[in-house]
């Protein structure tokens, strides 16, 4: 529902935001990040990846939980 959610916001997310629940995402879908970190000169795939690796060690409930609270903040900053 939290997925479906952000996709209904109208607004253009920041950069910021976008790490944020991509971070969570992953490790809610996928749990710790045991990727190697790409290269410095590829910066969306290194970012993406910093964003993921900065929850290491969080649960995936936890991550979950994260992720909806932000959407719900987005949400309720649309509203007004």
């Amino acid at each position: 529902l939290a997925r479906t959610a952000l996709k209904q916001l109208k607004g253009p997310l920041s950069d910021q935001d976008k790490l944020l629940l991509y971070g969570w995402y992953k490790q809610a879908t996928r749990g710790d990040c045991h990727l190697p970190a790409p290269p410095a000169s590829d910066l969306k795939a290194k970012a993406k990846w910093e964003a993921w690796t900065a929850n290491q060690g969080l649960s995936r409930m936890d991550a979950m939980r994260a992720y909806v609270a932000k959407v719900e903040e987005l949400t309720r900053k649309e509203a007004g």
